[in-house]
């Protein structure tokens, strides 16, 4: 029971949480041991949090789960894990991730709420809706970095919230494009809202946010308000790496045939995580005044 358990949080997932420590990064508190504590808290509050909700969508999808090519190998799809076992998980998750958030303060613990609730939303309303079940998606990832804001504490950025819609929404929709393409004619029986998709409009929206998640990084990374910050002007220098990230996930997507979902597969893809690695020290190196 305790491996289908473990599958059931989807710990791979839990790289998207690590959104939760951009503010730490790029408000220079890395020297800081008493913030570095109170980020490291706020993502594992948002890693149990997360995986509670991959567990209640898990819980209430199970029956459609089924039919679908890759879900049905789910835990509870399959059987492997019984629903008493996944609902107590469940329960442990949200109490440790709420005392985590009394630990970090009210502002956090409101944000945590508001996280969990929008999911709760996204799950009964929102994921079928057209266009807004994508707005969603990129407004959690928002709710993180804001969350990890107050949990330092520190001021977000506009640009870096700019660049966290954009980059989103560009996962959000790649991924709808994905599901669409893997069920074809049996898309709309899986997720009703793929009726109100195409793989053309898809490549649309694709097309312009990876426009504006690369320009608004550009202009963060050159912007006078971003140079006095950090006393350097070589922030530029990180846009190449943008690009090569931005680039190899839409070839994994576009010219590689693979079941799973473009952010599944880039966190297998060795080129991926050397050039996101490289990004992150590149950036640490000019944030901190190497």
């Amino acid at each position: 029971m305790i491996l289908p358990l473990i599958k059931s949080l989807r710990p791979a997932q839990w790289a998207k949480n690590s959104f939760v420590l951009a503010p730490l990064v790029f408000a220079r508190r890395l020297g800081d041991p008493l913030a570095v504590q109170h980020g490291l808290l706020a993502l594992l509050a948002f890693c149990l949090a997360s995986s509670a909700v991959y567990l209640g969508n898990d819980l209430r999808d199970r029956e459609e789960d089924r039919r679908h090519p890759l879900k049905k190998d789910r835990p509870l799809a399959s059987g492997a894990l019984g629903a008493p076992a996944a609902v107590a998980a469940l329960v442990a998750l949200l109490v440790g991730a709420a005392a985590l958030g009394l630990l970090l303060g009210p502002q956090f613990s409101w944000i945590l709420g508001a996280y969990l609730l929008l999911n709760v939303l996204y799950t009964g309303w929102f994921k079928r809706m057209v266009i807004l079940d994508v707005m969603s998606i990129a407004l959690g990832f928002v709710l993180r970095v804001e969350a990890g804001a107050r949990a330092v504490p520190v001021v977000v950025s506009s640009w870096l919230l700019l660049c966290t819609i954009f980059v989103a929404l560009f996962l959000a929709f790649s991924k709808r494009r994905h599901e669409i393409i893997l069920m074809q004619e049996n898309a709309s029986e899986q997720r009703k809202v793929l009726d109100q998709y195409s793989p053309a409009f898809l490549d649309q929206m694709i097309n312009v946010v990876t426009a504006s998640t690369v320009v608004s990084y550009a202009l963060y990374a050159v912007s006078p308000e971003t140079v006095e910050k950090f006393h350097s002007e070589h922030l530029v220098y990180t846009v190449p790496l943008v690009l090569f990230g931005i680039f190899r996930y839409l070839y994994l997507m576009y010219q590689l045939a693979d079941r799973r979902s473009p952010t599944d597969a880039i966190l297998r893809d060795p080129p991926f995580l050397i050039n996101i690695a490289l990004w992150g020290l590149a950036v640490v190196w000019v944030v901190y005044g190497g």
